[in-house]
């Protein structure tokens, strides 16, 4: 039981996380992605349609960003034994990017600015490096905890297997749970996001930031990972 409600917190404040730092770029830093980095393909069309080319081209900038933080946080789990390490590094890497947006940046409007571009690539390394976490450490959480398509797909298909002959004798109510935890913790992070961000911009960022690197130290409360 202990071991179930471990993965539950875990999987709700992750999923928190990505919610609130995706939905928090989007609305601060003009309808960048920093968690689904696949979503700036149509921000990338929606720009080029409306004939934003510097716009359009910096979206991409997402992808590379993306590719080389999860490189980072492979080699980051590799070199370091202290579990969950990516995590405070995580954290870290917010908590500059919310600096920087206030040194530099104290504007909530959508307008982009140098500054807000490198705090929203920024957002985007601290959520490649919470991607490579989830690879690594797949049994302390229900699922992906950036990406929700996934999910969704399985909750699909779990209550399909209910409804049919393979859990006829099973209860549907660990399945709901978990998947509740998963897709309701990310809904309830972009709302929060998207209010940060609608009201203090990417300085909003810091929240997040706070968050993982107490996760690191409060780790050994709820992960079986030293």
């Amino acid at each position: 039981m202990e071991k179930k409600n471990n993965i539950r917190f875990l999987t709700l404040v992750l999923t928190l996380t990505a919610g609130y730092c995706d939905s928090l770029t989007f609305v601060a830093a003009n309808k960048t992605f920093s968690a689904h980095v696949t979503g700036n393909f149509i921000v990338f069309a929606y720009h080029i349609i409306l004939g934003a080319d510097g716009e359009a081209w910096s979206s991409l900038l997402t992808f590379p960003t993306f590719i080389l933080s999860v490189m980072i946080g492979g080699w980051i789990i590799e070199k370091f034994s202290k579990g969950h390490f990516l995590f405070f590094c995580e954290g870290i890497i917010l908590l500059i990017g919310g600096a920087i947006a206030y040194l530099l940046d104290n504007t909530t409007n959508t307008e982009m600015t140098t500054a807000k571009y490198l705090v929203t690539m920024i957002a985007v390394l601290a959520m490649g490096l919470q991607n490579a976490a989830g690879k690594s450490f797949t049994k302390e959480t229900y699922g992906p905890t950036t990406m929700m398509t996934g999910n969704v797909t399985q909750f699909a298909l779990e209550i399909r297997s209910f409804l049919g002959s393979e859990l006829k004798n099973k209860s549907l109510v660990p399945v709901v749970v978990k998947e509740l935890t998963t897709l309701g913790g990310f809904l309830i992070g972009c709302i929060i996001g998207a209010y940060f961000g609608h009201h203090f911009g990417l300085i909003g960022i810091v929240l997040p930031g706070i968050t993982m690197i107490l996760i690191f130290f409060c780790r050994k409360y709820f992960s079986s990972n030293p």
